[in-house]
């Protein structure tokens, strides 16, 4: 079971990588959702994705459009507004500042 700080920090973690993810193409949140299970992040509950989004586009990183689709109903892609794209930088550097950080803890070996 996940601690309340380890959800916080998936959380965290799943909205800078869903805008690293946009930041390439258009996505709708299905689409999102398997993208990220094909690069390793295989325990997302399924209910994650889409209130991860509405947080995106509320703070004004990403926005929505509905586009038509050929399997059903219109699908609402989300793409990066110029916000977006300097959260995802900010997202990137501190991802890379704590990755470092923790390889050489873990470097170090604390056993």
């Amino acid at each position: 079971m996940q601690s309340k700080s380890s959800s916080q920090m998936l959380k965290g973690i799943l909205s800078g990588s869903i805008l690293v993810l946009l930041s390439k193409e258009a996505m709708y949140g299905y689409n999102i959702g398997v993208k990220l299970s094909e690069l390793g992040f295989e325990e997302i509950p399924r209910g994650t994705i889409y209130p991860l989004l509405l947080s995106l586009e509320k703070k004004g990183f990403i926005e929505g459009e509905f586009r038509p689709s050929a399997d059903g109903p219109d699908r609402k892609y989300y793409s990066l507004t110029s916000e977006g794209k300097e959260e995802r930088d900010i997202f990137k550097k501190n991802w890379n500042e704590l990755k470092i950080a923790v390889d050489t803890l873990l470097k170090e070996g604390c056993d």
